[in-house]
């Protein structure tokens, strides 16, 4: 599988155990949304890692961290309501201006 789609699983899978993580809080039965967490953070690093046989490091990370901090906020946003104020969507904004550019700039191997 290509780096970019390995990649792309990673944020998705990380995305998802975050997300799972503010689902658990205050539930009934939270070991399975922790167990489903943990497991998508497995996935997670799983999938980055072997992206890292055909991408340079410093722009999956780059990536993955700045697509998964603002897919977490968007999609909290919309699934539990919590809406940050203008100024911190404009860090948003930046974070996806940023690895877009950094994405684009450098050749991967």
């Amino acid at each position: 599988m290509p780096g970019y789609a390995l990649l792309s699983l990673a944020i998705a899978f990380e995305v998802a155990a975050t997300l799972a993580l503010k689902s658990a809080a205050g539930a009934e039965r939270s070991w399975a949304t922790h167990a489903l967490a943990l497991a998508g953070y497995g996935a997670a690093f799983t999938c980055l890692a072997r992206s890292l046989e055909t991408l340079p490091v410093g722009v999956a990370y780059a990536v993955w961290a700045g697509v998964g901090t603002a897919g977490v906020a968007l999609l909290a946003a919309w699934l539990f309501g919590e809406t940050p104020p203008p100024a911190a969507w404009a860090g948003v904004a930046l974070i996806v201006v940023g690895v877009g550019v950094l994405g684009t700039s450098l050749p991967s191997h």
